[in-house]
């Protein structure tokens, strides 16, 4: 990598889990990592659970729209972490991948989304001071 890494969060509808994981990572990392996150099969408009429980954090994701996938996208992108979009998701040789298996918050309240609000964190927290060591 060289510059400031890119991270790229995808799950099918960019509404719940990887809308979070980017508001975590843009609160965490500042301005030292470049954040992007989509969708293979985008949603109309951000969860409202992850809203509320990202903002109970102190973040809010509320402004957000969900994005679709493009390979654009990508292909500019240092990390790919995918959250159960499976086949939709891009391959490229090259990248460094992961997969996240977390709970898909659709359809369930905020006291549900907590705890994979939670996970989320901490997933983050360790890909952080992997991206941007001695921090």
């Amino acid at each position: 990598m060289s510059g400031k890494p890119s991270v790229l969060f995808v799950c099918v509808h960019n509404a719940g889990r990887s809308q979070m994981a980017a508001g975590w990572l843009r609160h965490l990392a500042g301005d030292r990592v470049e954040v992007r996150s989509a969708g293979s099969n985008p949603a109309d408009r951000v969860n409202p659970a992850a809203v509320e429980a990202m903002r109970e954090a102190g973040i809010d994701i509320g402004h957000r729209t969900p994005k679709k996938l493009d390979w654009d996208t990508a292909e500019r992108s240092d990390v790919i972490i995918t959250m159960g979009c499976g086949d939709a998701c891009p391959v490229f040789p090259g990248k460094r991948y992961e997969d996240w298996n977390l709970d898909d918050p659709a359809g369930k309240d905020a006291d549900a989304v907590r705890p994979i609000r939670d996970e989320i964190r901490t997933r983050v927290e360790k890909l952080l001071t992997e991206l941007v060591p001695g921090d």
